[in-house]
């Protein structure tokens, strides 16, 4: 069964770093735009950073300068590292590919203040 699987989040303090990572089964990332989302809340999910197949990376305002978007071929994996974090950076964060779209189960974090 073709899925994305994400882990490294928690709970972090303002300011702190965390890295998040994708897995795939039976997905191979290099032949796929990725990205990460994320959602807090009720709010709509909203975009984190891009990778695509070029290797040209795009990132959200709020992301540009503290979180970079990475991917380890060799491994099969794609990384969010995030830094500075903030307490509205609070959210589930969800890897994604395309196309076809494939979504992962998110994993969470939470910045305290």
């Amino acid at each position: 069964q073709d899925e994305l699987v994400e882990s490294g989040g928690g709970l972090v303090q303002s300011g702190g770093s965390l890295r998040l990572s994708c897995a795939a089964n039976g997905i191979l990332f290099k032949s796929y735009n990725r990205a990460w989302f994320r959602q807090a809340g009720n709010k709509p999910r909203e975009m984190v950073a891009k990778m695509f197949v070029s290797g040209t990376t795009t990132y959200a305002d709020f992301a540009r300068g503290r979180f970079t978007i990475t991917a380890d071929s060799d491994k099969n994996m794609v990384y969010l590292e995030m830094n500075s974090l903030k307490p509205e950076d609070s959210a589930t964060y969800y890897c994604h590919v395309w196309f076809p779209a494939y979504w992962g189960q998110g994993t969470q974090v939470s910045v305290s203040a």
